[in-house]
């Protein structure tokens, strides 16, 4: 959900989940918004069946959090860079959903598993704390190795694929991990809720940071599949990706 500029907060260091920013983002929500944002939930579920929500550890904390700290010593003796399945994971991995946090940092101190029906995994790197590997497993939270300096979202993707069945996921990330999905030419389809307000501001974090194109490197083209206006100023966007050889209509 955005605003008319883009926008996917108030602030640089505004977290929705901080109660006054949170308060403030609910008060531009028009009467429509529960019933746009079932409905846009229903058309992923008939047409898709995603079995992963994408975020990253953005959400849940400000920029310049580091790394938890306080966290027991890791058993030297573990290999704790690799790939963490619980056993019924093991056993069913195809049986569950997924709220796939990325979080090479190791920034989040996680007191739940699951969040709406979905359980928490997190997609970590190589350079991922071993305390905070460590912790994972001693929650019993499950965890991907996909990526060395920080988590790449091609080898995510892949690894979601090959170790659990994942043929669908679903980003409510914020700009910077979108921008990467977006640079890697990982997304499809874009589902854009927006709100009837301006927001602004310089750093505000927006539906798609990242790094800018490269001298040669094209926009991303779309074609419009579906526009939805409520009468209160809600609108639903839904575009799909044009890839190279396909012809852009609208």
């Amino acid at each position: 959900m955005v605003s008319v500029d883009g926008r996917l907060t108030l602030g640089g260091d505004q977290l929705l989940l901080h109660e006054g920013v949170g308060r403030v983002w609910r008060s531009l929500q028009p009467p429509s918004t529960p019933a746009v944002e079932q409905s846009r939930a229903a058309l992923l579920e008939r047409l898709y069946q995603p079995q992963v929500v994408l975020e990253g550890s953005g959400t849940f904390v400000t920029p310049d959090t580091g790394p938890v700290t306080g966290l027991p010593a890791a058993d030297p003796a573990l290999e704790l860079h690799a790939d963490f399945l619980p056993d019924d994971v093991a056993d069913d991995p195809a049986g569950a959903r997924w709220f796939a946090v990325v979080d090479s940092r190791g920034r989040v101190r996680w007191s739940v598993k699951s969040s709406g029906g979905h359980r928490l995994l997190i997609l970590v790197a190589m350079t991922t704390p071993v305390d905070y590997l460590a912790f994972l497993r001693r929650e019993e939270i499950p965890y991907l190795v996909v990526g060395e300096d920080r988590v790449d979202p091609a080898t995510a993707l892949g690894r979601l694929a090959d170790k659990l069945g994942v043929t669908c996921v679903v980003s409510n990330a914020g700009g910077e991990l979108n921008g990467a999905l977006l640079r890697a030419g990982l997304v499809d389809e874009l589902h854009v809720v927006m709100l009837p307000a301006l927001v602004g501001g310089k750093g505000t974090p927006a539906l798609f940071d990242g790094a800018q194109l490269m001298p040669g490197e094209l926009p991303t083209p779309l074609r419009r599949l579906s526009v939805q206006a409520e009468t209160d100023g809600l609108i639903w966007l839904r575009y799909e990706v044009v890839r190279a050889g396909t012809a852009a209509a609208g």
